[in-house]
């Protein structure tokens, strides 16, 4: 994209040392956009956004820009949530090659006793993975999540140890896993920033398009298992809020201690959303406040790229080289995640010193352009040349500088040849 549409340039001659010149005009391009970008930000107060969740931590999945927190390092109780752990164990160990939706656990007297929510196994039975994750992840079968556990690891014990010692590896550093399914336990516990992290791993280290029958279970609405019909738990997969805010998982979970919650996510404008809540005091207020808050972070936040790498931004006029024009490539990606107050604070600028003297090299860095919020510089890459640009012969070169010094700045300074 050339930007000469939305700015006026600036103008003036910079002489290099390698013709004895003194530096006369240089020129440094510098244009101001009111566009909308991003860098590093704080996330939004709590007094911004009132909730009745106590314990709150979205962010954007990308960048992992932190876009609403509250109380998100205090401890609490994850309750079912914690399944999402034991989902990821098993997600690992099936990505690995050394289990297989196919396979057969026998269900446990231990498991078949669980009480809360339950898939109702039958004791003595062997059901393949698939359907006990199905059982566990959509139904939040208790039985389904300790049936996984002891056939993975022995014990539901040993599969704990694994649960931590993953919660670990993941930088969940105020977690700790006491079973498999949430189950109330006063050594128990974790944090929002701490689900957010687990949540982020899960859609990331198990990508849709290479296991398709993995993450997509999430969004399954309903399942049935000895023909017992149950529903997803999740609200945010009915109605508005799946259609129109591309929710597609995760899981809820509720006792009397930790209250009800919620791990969602969403893609709307290619912008993944990941949001933990937890502390609420209904079914219907997790329902209404998890969806009201969806949409608001929705609605406030977008992911706006400005340019891909390798685009064209903009063009530099070239001294003594056989060629007039060199075009300025963008070095990566420019693209930020921003609010709509942060968007006015934006403004983009690019420089370069021109004329550029030849030779020029393809992949030479010409000059960078600059992101500011605020007035603050937040983030810089680079403006790369195109292609090659050889210097001109010696006589060609001595003939443009004369007719610079005679013409002046009319007498295009870059080369005669096209």
């Amino acid at each position: 994209m050339i930007l000469n549409n939305f700015y006026t340039l600036l103008s003036g001659i910079y002489f290099g040392r390698k013709w004895h010149l003194k530096p006369q005009l240089r020129r440094v391009l510098s244009v101001m956009l009111l566009l909308l970008g991003a860098g590093v930000f704080p996330a939004l107060a709590e007094t911004q956004i009132p909730t009745a969740a106590k314990y709150v931590m979205v962010t954007e999945f990308e960048t992992g820009r932190v876009l609403m927190e509250k109380e998100k390092d205090t401890p609490m109780k994850p309750a079912s949530m914690a399944k999402i752990m034991t989902s990821y164990v098993v997600f690992s160990r099936i990505k690995d090659g050394s289990l297989a939706m196919e396979d057969q656990i026998l269900v446990s007297e231990k498991a078949w006793k669980m009480g809360g929510s339950r898939s109702f196994l039958k004791p003595g039975t062997r059901y393949s993975v698939k359907e006990l994750l199905y059982g566990m992840i959509v139904q939040s079968g208790n039985d389904a999540a300790v049936v996984l556990a002891e056939g993975l690891a022995g014990t539901e014990e040993n599969f704990v140890q694994e649960m931590n010692l993953t919660a670990q590896k993941l930088g969940m550093k105020n977690t700790n896993f006491t079973n498999s399914t949430g189950w109330p336990h006063p050594d128990l516990t974790t944090t929002a920033e701490d689900l957010n992290i687990l949540a982020t791993a899960l859609i990331r280290d198990f990508p849709t398009d290479k296991y398709p029958d993995l993450y997509p279970i999430y969004s399954v609405k309903n399942y049935t298992l000895n023909d017992i019909k149950q529903g997803n738990r999740n609200p945010l997969l009915y109605g508005r809020s799946a259609a129109d805010n591309g929710v597609d998982g995760l899981k809820t979970g509720y006792t009397e201690e930790s209250g009800y919650g919620l791990i969602g996510s969403a893609i709307k404008n290619d912008m993944r959303v990941v949001m933990v809540l937890n502390g609420m005091e209904s079914k219907k207020e997790r329902s209404t406040e998890s969806a009201r808050l969806m949409e608001y972070i929705q609605r406030e936040f977008k992911n706006y790229r400005f340019f891909a790498s390798g685009d064209k931004v903009d063009e530099a006029d070239i001294w003594l080289g056989q060629s007039a024009k060199i075009g300025l490539l963008a070095e990566k990606e420019v693209s930020r995640v921003l609010s709509r107050s942060e968007r006015m604070k934006t403004e983009i600028g690019v420089s370069w010193i021109n004329p550029v003297p030849a030779p020029i090299q393809r992949g030479q860095k010409i000059g960078e352009v600059s992101i500011s919020i605020d007035g603050k510089t937040v983030d810089k890459i680079g403006l790369m040349a195109d292609r090659d640009v050889k210097q001109l012969g010696m006589f060609e070169r001595l003939g443009a500088a004369l007719s610079y010094l005679i013409l002046g700045a009319s007498s295009a300074p870059g080369s005669t040849a096209q």
